[in-house]
């Protein structure tokens, strides 16, 4: 297995870990210099699966290891992290539930769209807009993990998810579009020869035996 497919792993390997700490009621780290209390352990646990999204990328174009497996795995990694932290929030009441209902469908809708296109040959790339998104996430998490303690963060936590919510919508229209430019023609395609086919067959069977 690759360093990059590795890091990938271990980000889905910490989302129980984010929210076993987010959902416990209180938990304390106590050190001679600092009390930590359980958002701010989940903001270290949240940044850290964060960062290894960001070298798994920069070790695969580096090291040319760049995979397929990798490919797919990636932003089902990010979905779970994402989703994870965001419905935690939710139970927390620090962001509205209808926001996370638009997020997490859109990861749920651009996911069956990979599927389709992945059984068809063909893998749709993260899209700029799509990158943007999840740096936004990561930024609106962690302010909100900070606003818990502090309200003036909260309030620039939700800012941040109203701009998730916007490029989440918009870059699930980029993913739709892209479906339709290139997998949907191989649809038509692929039928086209099937029509073709048939209507050969048909052919043969009415003409008569010599």
């Amino acid at each position: 297995m690759t360093l990059p497919n590795a890091l990938t792993l271990l980000r889905i390997f910490f989302v129980p870990l984010l929210l076993a700490v987010l959902l416990r009621k209180q938990i304390y780290l106590e050190t001679p210099w600092i009390t930590l209390g359980k958002e701010w352990l989940a903001l270290a646990i949240f940044l850290v699966a964060a960062l290894t999204d960001l070298l798994d990328g920069i070790i695969a174009r580096r090291r040319g290891q760049v995979s397929t497996l990798g490919t797919l795995l990636d932003p089902v990694a990010d979905k779970l992290l994402i989703s994870a932290a965001f419905i935690s929030l939710v139970e927390l009441h620090q962001i509205p539930a209808w926001m996370v209902v638009v997020i997490v469908g859109r990861e749920f809708a651009v996911s069956g769209l990979r599927s389709i296109a992945a059984a068809e040959g063909y893998t749709i790339q993260a899209s700029d807009l799509g990158k943007t998104k999840m740096t936004m996430q990561v930024i609106a998490v962690s302010l909100l993990l900070v606003g818990s303690q502090w309200t003036p963060f909260r309030v620039l936590g939700l800012v941040a998810v109203w701009l998730v919510v916007v490029f989440a919508v918009v870059s699930a229209a980029d993913y739709f579009r892209k479906f339709w430019r290139q997998v949907d023609s191989r649809f038509k395609v692929r039928r086209r020869r099937e029509r073709l086919l048939l209507l050969r067959k048909q052919q043969r069977k009415n003409v008569p035996a010599q």
